[in-house]
C-alpha cells in the first residue's frame, strides 16, 4: 500500500504537530536519562568510597598487622560484617603488596588483587567503574593507615553495578509515564488547534489556498472597483490598485490606521463604519465615490468603492434635457390658452392689443426664468425650478427664489438634489394653494462644500406633534391617489439627506406656514482653480 501525504491543511498540521510533540518528548526523555545515569553512577561510587573510608580505620590496620591472611581471620570477619551491614558487593582489605586479606569469595584471600592498587597505596582516594573478579562494579579505594599515619595497605569497596542500572531502569517506567502524559496532552492540544484551524481555513488543501490566493490577487488588482479591507483595529489590511487610484494613496497605506491614511472627513467615516447605510456618497478630491461596507467575522470590514464622477458628467446633459421637457409639458396647457387668446385678437384685427399681449407674456416668462438661472447655476436644478414656477402660476401660487440664494454649478449629485427640491416644492405648492397671497419660496445657499436648502410656503404649517411623523414612509394627510400609495416623497427626502451625511427637518415659517430645511454636507466639489493653458 502506498502511503501518501494528506492534502488538507488540517491533516498536515495535525501530523506535523504530532511529529514535533513526539520528537520533543523523545528528546527530552533522552536528555533526562543521560544525566540521570551519570548521577546514579556518581552516587554509587561515592557510596562505595564512603564505605571504604569507614572501613579504613586504625583498628582495621592493627588487625591487618597482627593476624595472617586467612579466611577465618579477624580481618575477613570485620570486612564481611561491614559488607553485610552496608549492602556492598564486596569489601576487600589488602596489604602494601596488594595481597587480599578479605574477599567475598574466600578462595581469593591470600592472592593478589586483580586491579591496580597503586593509587590507593600511594595515599590517593579513587572512585571508578571497573571490572574485577566479581564483575563490573562501582568502586571506591582508600589507603589504610595505622595510628601513626603510615600506609599499611588499602581498602577497596565495590557496589554491584547491576543494582545501579536497576535503579535507572526502575525510573524509566515512571519517566515514560510522564512523557506519555505530556505527549497525550500535546496530541490533544494539536487536535484542538487543528479543529480550530479547520474552521478557519474551511477544510481546504494547501493547493486550494494557493489557488484562491492567486485568484484573489488577480481579481482584486484586475477589477475596476476599489476594495479596501480593514482589520479589527481599523488598520488597512489590503487596498487594491483601483482603490489606491480613487483615494489618491499608495501601497504604503497597508498596515496603517485608516484615519491616518485618509485624514478626517466623510470618506474616512464611511469606510470606518461611523456612517451606516448602503450606496453612501462621498467625495475624495475631484471624485464622487459610492461606498458600501461589509463587516467580517474577525471584527474587520471590507469596503468597496465605485467611481461615479464620469457617470455624473455624462448624465447631467440628459437630465437637463429631461428637466426642460418636463417644464415644457407643464406649460402646455397655459401655452394653449395664450395661443387661443392671441388667435382671437388677430381674427378681430386687434393687432396692437395682440402685440402688447405677446410682449407681456414673453416678459413675464423671461423674468421668471432669469430669477432662477441667475441665482441657481446648475442647469438641471434651474430648469426644474423654472418648470415648477409655471406649474405654480397655473395654481395661483407664486414660486420665487429667496433673497441671497446663490448655488454654483459644482453639485456632486445634481439628480439627488433635484429629487429633494422637487418633492419639497410639490408639497409646498399643495399646502400653499388656496391660501391668501399664496407663495412658495426656495432658498439655496452654499457654505464651503455644504448645501443648505430651505423651502417656505404660506400654507397652514405642520403641527409640532407631526413634524417627525411626516418623514415616515407611508404617512400622509392627503387622500390616497389612484395608485394607492402616498407618504413616499418626504421619506425619500430624509433618506437622500442622510445618505449624504446630512439632515432634513421642518419648522414654522415666519408667516405661519411650514419651513423645510435640508442640509447636505460635501455636496459640492472643490472649485477648479486651474486656469486655461496657453501656448
Amino acid at each position: 500500500m502506498r502511503i501518501t501525504w494528506p492534502q488538507r491543511v488540517v491533516s498536515q498540521f495535525l501530523l506535523m504537530q504530532l511529529a514535533i510533540a513526539t520528537g520533543v518528548t523523545v528528546l527530552a526523555t533522552g536528555l533526562f536519562l543521560a544525566p540521570l545515569g551519570a548521577q546514579l553512577d556518581d552516587q554509587a561510587m561515592r557510596r562505595a568510597l564512603a564505605i571504604a573510608q569507614t572501613t579504613a580505620s586504625p583498628r582495621t590496620a592493627d588487625m591487618l598487622l597482627g593476624s595472617p591472611a586467612e579466611p577465618g581471620g579477624p580481618v575477613q570477619a570485620e570486612a564481611e560484617r561491614i559488607r553485610r551491614a552496608t549492602g556492598a558487593e564486596y569489601v576487600v582489605i589488602m596489604d602494601r603488596r596488594g595481597v587480599r586479606w578479605s574477599h567475598t569469595a574466600t578462595a581469593q584471600i591470600g592472592r593478589f588483587v586483580s586491579t591496580d592498587p597503586s593509587d590507593a597505596l600511594a595515599g590517593r582516594e579513587v572512585m571508578e567503574i571497573d571490572s574485577g573478579t566479581l564483575g563490573r562494579s562501582a568502586r571506591g579505594k582508600v589507603p589504610l593507615r595505622d595510628l601513626r599515619g603510615r600506609i599499611v595497605g588499602a581498602v577497596s569497596v565495590g557496589i554491584e553495578y547491576d543494582t545501579v542500572r536497576g535503579r535507572l531502569l526502575a525510573a524509566i517506567p515512571g519517566l515514560l509515564a510522564y512523557a506519555g502524559g505530556a505527549l497525550a496532552m500535546g496530541a490533544l492540544a494539536a487536535y484542538l488547534i487543528s479543529r480550530r484551524l479547520q474552521r478557519q481555513v474551511h477544510d481546504l488543501a494547501f493547493s486550494d489556498i494557493a489557488a484562491l490566493l492567486t485568484e484573489r490577487e488577480a481579481m482584486l488588482h484586475g477589477i475596476r472597483e476599489g476594495v479596501v479591507a480593514l482589520d479589527s483595529g481599523g488598520r488597512v489590511r489590503l487596498i487594491n490598485d483601483e482603490a489606491q487610484r480613487l483615494l489618491g494613496v499608495g501601497g504604503e497605506a497597508t498596515g496603517r490606521p485608516l484615519d491616518e491614511v485618509l485624514g478626517a472627513g466623510r470618506t474616512a467615516d464611511v469606510l470606518a463604519g461611523r456612517v451606516s447605510g448602503e450606496d453612501l456618497l462621498t467625495v475624495r478630491g475631484p471624485r464622487v465615490l459610492v461606498a458600501n461596507r461589509m463587516p467580517t467575522d474577525d471584527g474587520g470590514a471590507v469596503a468597496t468603492l465605485r467611481d461615479r464622477t464620469e457617470l455624473e458628467r455624462l448624465g447631467r446633459e440628459l437630465d437637463s434635457t429631461r428637466g426642460l421637457i418636463d417644464a415644457l409639458r407643464a406649460q402646455d396647457h397655459e401655452h394653449a390658452n395664450r395661443l387661443h387668446t392671441l388667435l382671437g385678437l388677430l381674427e378681430l384685427e386687434l393687432y396692437e392689443e395682440a402685440a402688447e399681449f405677446v410682449t407681456e407674456v414673453a416678459g413675464v416668462h423671461r423674468a421668471t426664468a432669469e430669477q432662477f438661472t441667475e441665482r441657481v447655476h446648475d442647469p438641471l436644478l434651474a430648469a426644474l425650478l423654472v418648470g415648477k414656477a409655471t406649474v405654480a402660476a397655473e395654481r395661483a401660487v407664486v414660486l420665487r427664489p429667496a433673497d441671497g440664494t446663490l448655488l454654483p454649478d459644482r453639485l456632486v449629485d445634481p439628480r439627488g438634489l433635484v429629487t429633494v427640491v422637487g418633492n419639497l416644492v410639490d408639497n409646498a405648492l399643495d399646502a400653499a394653494a388656496g391660501s391668501p397671497g399664496a407663495f412658495v419660496e426656495v432658498a439655496l445657499h452654499a457654505r464651503g462644500r455644504e448645501v443648505v436648502l430651505r423651502v417656505t410656503d404660506s400654507g397652514c404649517g405642520v403641527p409640532p406633534a407631526q413634524r417627525e411623523l411626516i418623514f415616515t414612509e407611508g404617512w400622509s394627510t392627503k387622500p390616497l391617489p389612484a395608485h394607492g400609495k402616498r407618504g413616499l416623497g418626504l421619506a425619500m427626502v430624509r433618506r437622500l439627506a442622510e445618505r449624504h451625511g446630512g439632515s432634513a427637518y421642518v419648522g414654522e415659517a415666519p408667516g405661519g406656514g411650514a419651513e423645510f430645511t435640508v442640509v447636505l454636507p460635501e455636496s459640492l466639489t472643490e472649485p477648479d482653480t486651474s486656469g486655461p493653458s496657453g501656448a
